[in-house]
This record gives C-alpha cells, sequence and structure tokens, in this order.
C-alpha cells in the first residue's frame, strides 16, 4: 500500500475508558453511599452492619454503583437521572421495612433461608435457549 493513502486514513478518535473512582462495590457502599445517602433508622428504615451477607443488596449495589460509575460521566444531567432512575428506586427497597435488611439492626445480622421451592415435573417448562 502507498504511503500517501496512509496519511488520508482517519486516526483513532477512541478515548480510553475512564476509570472507576471505587474498585469494588465495597468501596463504593462504605465511601459513597454511607455516607452520602443512608436515611436515619429512626424513621423506619433499616440496615445490616453486615450488609455484604445479603445478596439481594449486594445486587442492587453492584447496579447502583455500576450505573453511577457511568452516568457520572454524562453532561449535565447524568447524576440526575442516577438519583431519579437508580438511587430512588433502589433506596426504597434497600432499606425498606420490609427489604433484605428487614430483621437486622446494625449492630445484628439474622440469616434469612430461601422459601421452599418444590422443582417443577420434567418437560414443564419449555427450554427457551
Amino acid at each position: 500500500m502507498d504511503d500517501e493513502f496512509l496519511d488520508d486514513a482517519p486516526e483513532d478518535t477512541a478515548q480510553p475508558a475512564p476509570e472507576p473512582v471505587f474498585r469494588n462495590v465495597e468501596e463504593f457502599v462504605r465511601y459513597r453511599f454511607l455516607p452520602v445517602y443512608l436515611r436515619s433508622l429512626d424513621d423506619g428504615y433499616r440496615w445490616c452492619g453486615e450488609w455484604w451477607r445479603h445478596a439481594e443488596a449486594v445486587s442492587r449495589f453492584q447496579a447502583l454503583w455500576h450505573a453511577w460509575e457511568v452516568l457520572r460521566w454524562e453532561p449535565g444531567t447524568g447524576m440526575a437521572v442516577w438519583y431519579r432512575d437508580h438511587l430512588d428506586v433502589q433506596l426504597d427497597v434497600l432499606l425498606s421495612a420490609t427489604g433484605p435488611f428487614r430483621d437486622c439492626t446494625p449492630e445484628r445480622h439474622v440469616d434469612r433461608s430461601p422459601p421452599r421451592a418444590v422443582p417443577a415435573p420434567e418437560g414443564w417448562f419449555e427450554d427457551e435457549w
């Protein structure tokens, strides 16, 4: 190939992905969520000091963290969207009296067993994938 054609080739303008602020979900919870967003427990909200033992809470916190890392880069309304579409929704679930911390206190974790589920008979569901 002639070198003259290489000069006309478009330059690669892809920007490297920004580094996340937090290395993992625990850092997000400890250094962003707890100092900034936790509600007063006197108002009926629930919290567990061992939040990481609750699979549902970990999953929800990971979703919050990942969305926060992406939306913080959106100019203008990125963080407003994060509050409206992510944080406000998850706070109501995470900290509610019926949420994953419902039987816990900040000082005491209570393990909950998943409800019993009887396996469906063979062939009851068609494989979709």
